[in-house]
């Protein structure tokens, strides 16, 4: 590896070089590979200033999310998943050297600091990365989604966070968990169904009967939903879970339509928190939620049309595991455009690396 991040290429019988990225997350861990090019090469599947890696080969998972603890995410249990996985990517391409990694990771604005301050060191220990990025889960979503331009993306699950940038610094809004926010995703709108249907079974008024019926049908008897709901971990999930039968009353319970009315306008008024408000900036949204289709889509648009009238919609160009390559490959070539950020966007470079060139 020469200086300032120009690399030998696959000169003198070296292996081909690849990018790793990592999509860390409540459901488990997506890692893939991609090849990384030297500038002028032909004949690869990636060149430099390419718009996006390709994947070699189908990304590996794992369905065991990262545990945390006293210090947050736990980088020990990260390593014991990644690095086996990350192994075999790279046996399978025929590949010994990683240029650049990149790691988006869920709860990292908050609970990153094992991960920052071990990380660097053990992947440059076990893969010999000089290149990293840590990333929280909404920066790869929106790499993924919008790549180096300016913009906000709506990233809606069982959550949902908005986040914004102008390529000088990072806006969020909202993605403050089932319990304090994340007013709009899954969770909120099933949450807000079950409430309506305890409504109607109490003869409250705003109530819905069909709603009633349908959490009846999945939950069981009303009256048994906080000793289901209250002691379980997964609780957000499980609230996320009803959405669906929300979004599928809305076109005739006047009740359904209202919160996914209300959802949009929460939706709208976090990107509007974190859209720059100068030029054409671009506007995309991501993430499982919007599977609900028009009954969400519809309002959505309506209040995203009157709240950022000088945003352009587009569609989302890739998902987070696709923002982490895209964030790998650029910081192996020197190129990275999106702000880098203590919490949101940590970057450490070779020559930040103890014993580093």
């Amino acid at each position: 590896m020469t200086p300032d991040g120009v690399h030998g290429g696959q000169r003198g019988g070296r292996s081909p070089a690849a990018v790793l990225a990592v999509d860390s997350g409540g459901s488990g861990l997506r890692v893939a590979l991609a090849a990384h090019a030297v500038a002028g090469t032909a004949g690869s599947p990636v060149h430099r200033g390419a718009a996006q890696p390709v994947p070699l080969g189908a990304p590996l998972t794992s369905e065991e999310p990262v545990r945390t603890g006293p210090r947050g995410i736990s980088a020990r249990h990260l390593l014991d998943q990644l690095l086996p996985m990350a192994r075999r990517l790279m046996t399978e391409a025929g590949t010994e050297r990683l240029e650049a990694v990149a790691v988006g990771a869920a709860g990292l604005a908050t609970l990153g600091d094992e991960l920052r301050d071990e990380l660097p060191a053990a992947l440059e220990r076990e893969l010999g990365v000089r290149r990293l990025a840590l990333a929280a889960d909404a920066v790869t979503a929106y790499s993924g989604a919008l790549g180096p331009r300016p913009g906000a993306v709506i990233a809606a699950g069982t959550g949902m966070i908005a986040i914004g940038t102008d390529l000088t610094s990072w806006r969020r809004a909202d993605g403050w968990g089932h319990l304090l926010g994340d007013c709009g995703g899954g969770a909120w709108i099933g949450r807000a169904g079950l409430e309506a249907a305890l409504r109607a079974f109490d003869g409250r008024p705003s109530g819905s009967a069909a709603l009633l019926a349908r959490a009846e049908e999945m939950f069981g008897p009303v009256p048994g939903l906080p000793g289901l709901l209250y002691p379980r971990t997964d609780r957000a999930a499980v609230l996320a879970s009803f959405a669906p039968e929300v979004a599928s009353l809305a076109g005739g319970d006047p009740v359904a339509a209202d919160i996914l009315r209300a959802a949009a306008r929460h939706m709208a008024e976090s990107a509007a928190a974190v859209c720059p408000a100068d030029g054409e900036p671009h506007l995309a949204l991501t993430g499982g939620l919007f599977k609900m289709g028009a009954p969400l889509l519809v309002p959505l648009d309506e209040e995203l049309a009157g709240r950022l009238p000088h945003a352009r919609r587009v569609p989302a160009a890739g998902d987070p595991l696709d923002g982490a390559l895209r964030i790998a490959a650029d910081l192996a070539d020197g190129r990275l455009a999106l702000p880098p950020d203590e919490r949101m966007l940590y970057v450490v470079t070779e020559k930040a690396v103890p014993g580093g060139v």
